[in-house]
């Protein structure tokens, strides 16, 4: 039985993989920049294999959870509300900033660098909330663009990475589809960190 189960959750994780990969644009312009702005954008982001809108997808979710228990659908609706600002920006912005600080890099990404030459804008597209029922469980997918631009000419795109499925999940049981896909946007943060150090700083 316990090798039935291992089987499920290395399935599951190998499903889950990310695939980031350069789009256009070169590392160059990053290699002195000690801050670099970051906006985040989710007025394009679908959820579900059947890609809703987030308006189409909250609503439904709200009246499936309400159908259920009276006023539930509410309260995972005020949830879901406060989870961007609250749990995905946070995740994201202290991933980054903790591989730079791991390696004893003086970089900085941070919200409201309103005088940085450069800004990040992390464009969500598409977001998998995944499941978990206890033994079996599917983690959070989290697809984004990720564009590099001059932060007084924003249609100045100088470097966009591709980032698909990127995987959130958590040891244990995470019944919270917010805090699942927090992980994603926290793994999307620490493979682009990554990627940064290697070939920008």
């Amino acid at each position: 039985m316990k090798k039935i189960v291992f089987a499920v959750l290395f399935v599951t994780s190998v499903m889950a993989a990310q695939d980031m990969k350069v789009v256009k644009g070169d590392f160059g312009f990053l290699k002195d920049q000690k801050e670099v702005n970051i906006v985040f954008d989710y007025s394009k982001m679908t959820l579900l294999k059947e890609k809703y809108p987030e308006k189409e997808y909250v609503a439904n979710r709200t009246k499936e959870l309400n159908e259920k228990m009276k006023s539930s659908g509410d309260v995972w609706k005020k949830k879901w509300d406060t989870s961007k600002e609250q749990i995905w920006n946070p995740k994201f912005l202290e991933l980054m900033n903790v591989v730079y600080s791991k390696d004893n890099k003086d970089v900085n990404f941070q919200e409201g660098l309103a005088a940085a030459k450069y800004t990040l804008i992390v464009d969500a597209i598409w977001v998998y909330p995944g499941w978990d029922a206890g033994i079996m469980k599917q983690a959070a997918k989290v697809t984004t663009q990720l564009k590099f631009v001059e932060t007084k000419n924003k249609a100045n795109v100088l470097l966009e990475i591709s980032s698909e499925n990127a995987p959130g999940d958590q040891w244990g049981s995470n019944f919270s589809n917010e805090s699942r896909i927090g992980e994603g946007f926290a793994k999307t943060a620490k493979s682009l960190a990554k990627m940064l150090l290697k070939k920008a700083y």
